[in-house]
């Protein structure tokens, strides 16, 4: 069963704007493509121990970039921000 929570949360996604998101009890994490708001809140339950309040699911298109003058595009991403309840927090910086 751990397996398929793995399969659904990718990574943490650290940026100036999670960091901020963090002091509000919100945290940003890199998800699978076909992952639903019910997966990824039980894979945030059942992996770090808390109780998640909402979750919103962001789809970031792709930008398009040139390497040694060819055009290509970076893949496309989906992210979930993770409101947890009052008083509970995750170490995403944590090594496991």
């Amino acid at each position: 069963m751990k397996e398929h929570l793995y399969t659904v949360l990718r990574a943490p996604h650290i940026s100036e704007k999670s960091a901020r998101l963090q002091e509000n009890n919100q945290y940003v994490f890199e998800v699978a493509p076909a992952a639903t708001k019910a997966d990824v809140k039980a894979a945030v339950e059942g992996l770090f121990s808390v109780e998640v309040q909402s979750v919103n699911l962001v789809n970031v298109k792709g930008k398009a970039r040139a390497f040694r003058n060819r055009a290509g595009t970076r893949s496309n991403k989906r992210k979930a921000y993770v409101r947890l309840a009052d008083g509970q927090t995750i170490d995403v910086t944590a090594t496991a």
